[in-house]
């Protein structure tokens, strides 16, 4: 792949952008990436009109000035506060919905710009945006898939997908309760930013599966553990991350009980949900994040071509 202030004649572009990032590949007509560049230009720091320029400040250098160059975009670039806010598709039905694609006004003659939906669910309530394209991107790699796929991430994803729909999912704040706790309460004075123990997060997740509402208890253990037997921060990390994710498997359970497990996302994170549920005896599979959403955005590109031809 090319580096990103290489000059490239991108068929069309896909974008994954997020609350707080932008991330940007050149894709030729095979859907193969031929170049990827990011900035940190994500939905919360733009206003509306600030849209365009961060993506032809990342995009210029790949446009073909002969024709128009598609951009296909996932992600909270669809919200509210976003670029042009997407109708959600609903629950149950196909990842991408049949709805058609919102497109943003652009002063820029050679772009057009396709903002993909997110996905809603009336009951529970329940909202996600940029995790199914990466449904998507499952369901074109493996079309049969019926099973459950897990999203790691700063709000967790369980979604129970069947002939090629969500049938359902449900959202933990997991990642963001573990910032808060670890930087924002009494356990910062306890917990280390970075090590790791492997033994202490299968303790801790064990044990919570167990009794998950001493949960809480047990998270101000690990203060009192510090100032009484001199338990390390890293332990601390481990332990708190096990509490936490333990919590979520329990509510969760009836997701992933004998089902087909999927895991999508970051490796770090992927690796921790992957060890707890192996303490389980299960066996959950591993897709790359990146790779998902670029397959559920090349999809997403080959619908867009198939609508023009029928138009």
């Amino acid at each position: 792949m090319s580096p990103a202030n290489d000059w490239v004649a991108a068929d069309w572009i896909a974008v994954d952008w997020g609350t707080s990032n932008l991330r940007v590949w050149a894709m030729d007509a095979d859907d193969r990436p031929l170049a990827e560049t990011s900035s940190h230009a994500g939905m919360s720091s733009l206003t509306r009109d600030g849209f365009e320029p961060a993506l032809l400040d990342l995009v210029v250098g790949w446009l073909d000035l002969t024709r128009v160059t598609d951009v296909v975009a996932c992600g909270m670039v669809g919200a509210r506060q976003g670029w042009a806010e997407a109708e959600y598709a609903t629950v149950p039905g196909p990842p991408r919905g049949p709805q058609a694609f919102t497109r943003p006004r652009v002063r820029d003659g050679g772009i057009a710009v396709h903002i993909l939906p997110g996905m809603r669910q009336d009951m529970p309530p329940d909202v996600m945006r940029g995790e199914e394209t990466q449904i998507a991107g499952l369901l074109a790699r493996e079309p049969g898939f019926d099973g459950v796929v897990c999203l790691p991430g700063t709000h967790t994803k369980w979604a129970h997908v069947s002939a090629g729909e969500v049938v359902s999912f449900v959202t933990f704040m997991t990642g963001e309760l573990f910032a808060l706790l670890s930087s924002a309460s009494v356990l910062r004075h306890t917990v280390a930013a970075d090590g790791w123990s492997d033994e202490d997060f299968a303790v801790a997740v064990e044990e919570t599966l167990v009794r998950p509402e001493r949960a809480s208890a047990r998270m101000f253990g690990l203060r009192a553990e510090a100032l009484l037997a001199e338990l390390s921060p890293e332990r601390s990390r481990a332990r708190l991350s096990g509490y936490l994710i333990g919590m979520e498997l329990a509510g969760a359970r009836p997701y992933w009980l004998g089902r087909d497990i999927v895991m999508i996302g970051a490796r770090r994170m992927t690796e921790a949900y992957v060890a707890a549920l192996r303490l389980g005896g299960l066996a959950p599979r591993i897709h790359d994040a990146t790779e998902m959403t670029l397959a559920g955005l090349a999809a997403a590109h080959r619908q867009l071509l198939v609508e023009r031809q029928h138009q």
